[in-house]
């Protein structure tokens, strides 16, 4: 698995919510183009970047800082929140983001993503946020009366080459991630997974880490680096070994 630290950005800030509340934000930077390069020299190969605002339809105002965070690094970087529209996927590939996340427009249509995928190529993800197994849209903020494992199951089908599994219970909550549910994830949906949520110290990567499963990828961590739970660069030398799953993910 590999190790990949988010920024999640409202109003042009770092900040982090708790459990997907908007009403329960902390910000833990103003500047997140400096906030990725200090994440970027501690070693990180990849980072996760989501637009909450445009999560929750509230506009795209956070897109110009994206491309300044992908003018200033050199890694793979994974973006997410509120992709909606073919042009909005232009758009971020023109900027340089690497793995385009779909939420919502991929729970309401899952078949935008094959075409997608047959028109731009294999760079999307599947975010599948869930609350007691029921897939959350549009910011967390809305039901969808889709069950994450019957999501998951479409998503091979449909062009997406692995998926951000988040147990949003447990998000922000630095109260250790959701290993058991994102295995369930991977082993129906034949995708690799990466696990968000929960992190709250070194302890939980070597957890997932020795458990060695096949279909675990990576790790999202936030909230523990802000708030100095983990030393980023010592979790990554400690912890973090290269994922093989034949495509790239």
């Amino acid at each position: 698995m590999i190790i990949i630290p988010a920024i999640d950005l409202l109003d042009g800030s770092c900040v982090r919510l708790l459990k997907g509340n908007y009403n329960d934000s902390t910000i833990y930077g103003s500047d997140p183009v400096e906030m990725a390069k200090k994440l970027v020299s501690a070693g990180c190969e990849r980072l996760h970047i989501v637009d909450l605002d445009a999560a929750r339809g509230k506009g795209k105002n956070n897109r110009d800082v994206i491309r300044k965070i992908r003018n200033n690094i050199d890694v793979v970087i994974e973006s997410g929140g509120g992709i909606r529209t073919d042009s909005d996927v232009k758009e971020l590939l023109d900027i340089g983001i690497d793995r385009l996340i779909l939420g919502t427009v991929f729970a309401k249509n899952p078949e935008i993503a094959g075409e997608w995928t047959s028109k731009y190529g294999n760079h999307f993800i599947a975010g599948i946020d869930a609350l007691n197994g029921e897939v959350k849209i549009s910011g967390w903020e809305e039901g969808s009366l889709l069950k994450d494992t019957d999501l998951a199951k479409l998503a091979a089908q449909n062009g997406i080459i692995s998926i951000i599994y988040t147990n949003i219970d447990k998000d922000g909550t630095l109260e250790g991630p959701d290993i058991s549910n994102s295995i369930r994830i991977a082993e129906v949906s034949k995708l690799p997974v990466i696990v968000s949520g929960g992190i709250s110290s070194e302890k939980d990567f070597k957890v997932i880490a020795d458990l060695k499963h096949p279909g675990i990828a990576g790790v999202i961590t936030g909230k523990a680096v802000y708030e100095n739970r983990i030393d980023l660069k010592l979790a990554i030398e400690k912890n973090q070994k290269p994922f093989n799953y034949g495509e790239k993910w």
